[in-house]
């Protein structure tokens, strides 16, 4: 009888959000632009709780956030990538 195969799939993608994002939402702004200045602004917060929890969401889903001008930061361009060199966590 053929014994079963474990398996276990790593999550290897890892989402880049640059910082500073946009500060206030304007009209004509795409879903993405919308995104991400909520998601900026959860990382801005200054309770302590908040932060903890953004976090923890951030590590289980393979989100980092990437300050601007950091070695670290991403930018994505038409057929290309320039990939972050250290964790900038």
């Amino acid at each position: 009888m053929p014994q079963s195969i474990e398996y276990h799939k790593l999550m290897t993608e890892i989402v880049y959000i640059n910082l500073p994002g946009p500060g206030e939402p304007v009209d004509g702004m795409t879903g993405g632009e919308l995104l991400h200045g909520f998601l900026a602004d959860l990382y801005r917060t200054s309770n302590p709780d908040i932060k903890n929890l953004v976090m923890a969401l951030c590590s289980k889903w393979n989100v980092r956030y990437v300050q601007a001008g950091d070695t670290g930061s991403v930018r994505l361009a038409k057929g290309s990538s320039r990939l972050p060199t250290q964790d900038t966590d």
